[in-house]
């Protein structure tokens, strides 16, 4: 054989689709990609369902420029609209390339390597393409090591949460904690969630994890509690994998109902994206939280969907203003005017906003004019271990009687 070029095709986002719209309705978007994927090919070529929403094309012949025209006309024939029972959708895939013989001549070899480019194309935006490379066999191994490691990080109680103190701007007072997961790696010392969240996702491990936050965070504050502090709101943060998996409101509740901990002093902080992500079963589980009285914030406002009619349909408790957006204060005028207008938002709908990576006394002067609630960065308080909570507290209250 002359050479051959081995796609791995994997549609972005399906699981969603399943989640929100329905399974039958899944089946036919994979129907119609199949079909897509056969118009695509040539004499001689070879398609494949793998399994799930995954499939595989072999290119008899193609060098690696021929395999790259292949899969960006492929990308764009599997992103046309598909319409389904009035359902206009559009599916994007991540293909990842291996080369015979320059990446391998086993048949197992090559559906590996491809398999590893389609994840580094998934991982670095989708709806792109990869060819295999040495130094993802590299990352690969890394990966594997890292996922072992992450398997038995939560029974070896390897994880850890720290808390970064939010304070009024009104009187100074601390009013909330938000719980940060690090994970104490055996080898690799403390890591942040950047590290392996993405991993725990992929593989599943996320439920678990985002669990265990949540007791956590809602036992230290307890804790907190019984030494006669202040009660504070413990936020938490929620990942896309956890938020999309219908039962979110149901743990919780287990939780609040095992603890006695009061909902209204529990607060789940999603993105934008991740709420809109899959809107249906946003409205969902945000319904079934606000029913219990938890608290709903969205994190890294006016970085992600442009879209507003979804903070009245999820009856929104807290905007979190952008760090991106608080460390241009009192130096580009415009995006002091997207702050002021944030604010005025949260107002109009009658939520809470707080302004994070708070540094200087500049920023806070600018946020305190603007009408913001609520500060957390440094200027206050770094993340700090639970241990440290009570101190704060204590000083707080002293310093503002």
């Amino acid at each position: 054989m002359d050479g051959l070029a081995l796609l791995y095709i994997d549609l972005d986002d399906f699981k969603t689709i399943n989640d929100t719209i329905g399974h039958r309705v899944g089946d036919l978007v994979l129907q119609e990609t199949g079909r897509r994927l056969r118009e695509a090919i040539g004499e001689g070529d070879v398609v494949a369902r793998l399994g799930g929403d995954e499939f595989a094309v072999a290119l008899p012949g193609r060098d690696a420029n021929a395999a790259t025209t292949f899969a960006v006309d492929l990308l764009a024939r599997i992103a046309e609209p598909i319409l389904i029972d009035q359902h206009e959708l559009i599916v994007t895939a991540s293909v990842g390339i291996s080369m015979f013989p320059e990446n391998g001549e086993e048949f197992e070899d090559l559906a590996r390597e491809a398999d590893s480019a389609m994840s580094r194309a998934k991982a670095q935006g989708r709806n792109g393409l990869r060819f295999f490379t040495s130094a993802m066999q590299e990352e690969s191994a890394l990966r594997l090591a890292m996922l072992s490691a992450l398997r038995r990080a939560l029974e070896n109680g390897e994880f850890l949460l720290e808390y970064q103190p939010q304070a009024s701007l009104t009187d100074g007072s601390v009013v909330g904690v938000e719980a940060l997961i690090r994970w104490q790696h055996p080898d690799f010392g403390l890591l942040p969630p950047s590290a392996f969240i993405g991993l725990a996702e992929d593989s599943g491990l996320i439920h678990g994890i985002g669990d265990w936050v949540v007791q956590e965070a809602i036992r230290d504050a307890q804790m907190w509690e019984a030494q006669g502090l202040p009660p504070v709101i413990v936020a938490v943060n929620i990942s896309a994998v956890q938020f999309r998996q219908r039962g979110l409101a149901r743990r919780i509740s287990e939780v609040l109902d095992a603890t006695g901990f009061p909902a209204q002093r529990l607060e789940v902080e999603l993105t934008e994206s991740v709420a809109m992500g899959a809107p249906e079963i946003a409205e969902e589980t945000l319904a079934g939280l606000h029913e219990l009285g938890v608290q709903i914030a969205i994190d890294d406002f006016g970085t992600g969907y442009s879209s507003l009619a979804y903070l009245t349909r999820f009856r929104v408790n807290r905007l979190k203003i952008d760090g991106s957006f608080v460390h241009q204060l009192g130096i580009d005028p415009e995006v002091e005017a997207i702050v002021s207008a944030i604010i005025e938002l949260a107002k109009a709908l009658h939520c809470t906003t707080v302004a994070e990576g708070v540094e200087t006394h500049l920023q806070r002067e600018k946020l305190i004019g603007l009408g913001c609630d609520v500060l957390q960065g440094y200027l206050f308080s770094r993340p700090v271990a639970a241990s440290e909570i009570p101190g704060i507290l204590v000083r707080n209250q002293m310093s503002v009687g």
